[in-house]
């Protein structure tokens, strides 16, 4: 008889780590799915997809502790931020734009992620600006002496922005406790990866800036938390950033207003699927004795009841109050100076 120990044991997870992994994944796909029906229905306006990235966002997520690290998540993070707190619920509310909504109150589009109690920092619409913004947060924990990692995500595309590079550049001289996460899901809306960067991998660009870029198979939760792990302990001991290139695959368009035939083949597609990263959990999950075809039907059936609740909340909340549409636009609290209104 083997004494090997199960991949995820060795890597510091439990048992019911791995199970709680694969019930955020199937969440955060359910949802999603969920969303693209709503869309098609004409209830909601706009969805931009984490199928395919799920794994890559638990393995990460899960190597996190939401009560101390923070994140600045991409329009993607669908399954990461349900690991940070949110419920199918909260991103229902937001899908709908109704007042309930945590991100934002109903005001930000779909996948604008936010929430100040859960150590959310709050996106925008441009990409990668999401970027410096983790790195300041980074030097505010070195500068206050605490223990706290900021975990960044965004695709392959946004890393040829310059707020990738000037952010990258910043962290490495400073040594910030920063983690660099490249959801590389091999197209930048309709532009394939070789097409947008001229060394193999993302994860090469970070010897320049003076610290370590690992490429992991980000279609395996459990490869992505070990790691994202080492590159957590590595920042808390004061080391410094990891670039860390989850390789993934986007199984869906861009976005809802996008047609992705125009540019890959149904063939592709259907290549990347057989490989898809809530298939290979629950292959893994079986093979070890922790799941079979009865407990994963009665746990697809439970996420389902969740989400049926869910939109029917969503649907029926109250919209927010117009009275409300300027709040946190413009600073609120103006004093007259001289005739003129001073903004605090």
């Amino acid at each position: 008889m083997s004494s090997e120990l199960p991949r995820h044991r060795e890597v510091g997870l439990t048992d019911e780590d791995v199970l709680a992994m694969y019930e955020k994944m199937l969440l955060a796909r359910t949802v999603d799915e969920r969303m693209w029906v709503l869309n098609r229905a004409g209830k909601i306006p706009f969805v931009i997809s984490c199928q395919g990235q799920e794994a890559a966002q638990a393995g990460a997520g899960f190597a996190l502790d939401p009560a101390m690290d923070l994140i600045a998540p991409y329009y993607r993070d669908l399954c990461l931020v349900l690991i940070y707190g949110h419920s199918a619920r909260d991103e229902l509310l937001s899908a709908f734009a109704k007042a309930e909504d945590p991100n934002s109150g109903g005001r930000q589009m779909p996948g604008h992620f936010g929430d100040r109690q859960r150590n959310i920092l709050t996106g925008s619409s441009p990409v990668g600006t999401q970027i410096p913004h983790a790195v300041g947060m980074a030097l505010a924990s070195k500068m206050r002496g605490e223990k706290s990692v900021s975990l960044v995500s965004f695709g392959e595309g946004t890393s040829n922005q310059g707020d990738f590079h000037e952010a990258a550049n910043f962290a490495g001289i400073h040594k910030l406790p920063v983690i660099f996460f490249c959801e590389n899901n091999q197209y930048a809306i309709s532009i394939p990866v070789k097409k947008q960067i001229a060394c193999e991998n993302v994860a090469d660009r970070a010897a320049s800036y003076g610290f370590p870029g690992v490429v992991v198979d980000g279609m395996d939760a459990v490869e992505v938390y070990a790691v994202v792990k080492a590159a957590v302990e590595r920042a808390r001991r004061g080391e410094g950033p990891t670039l860390v290139e989850a390789k993934t695959y986007r199984l869906v368009p861009h976005s809802s207003d996008d047609d992705d035939r125009s540019y890959r083949s149904r063939e592709e597609v259907a290549e990347a699927r057989r490989g898809e990263p809530i298939e290979r959990m629950r292959s893994y999950l079986t093979s070890v004795g922790l799941m079979d075809e009865t407990k994963d039907a009665e746990l697809r059936a439970k996420i389902l009841a969740q989400v049926n609740e869910a939109t029917e909340y969503a649907d029926k909340a109250a919209p927010p109050d117009v009275s409300t549409l300027m709040k946190h636009v413009f600073a609120e609290g103006g004093t007259e100076t001289n005739g003129r209104s001073t903004i605090h």
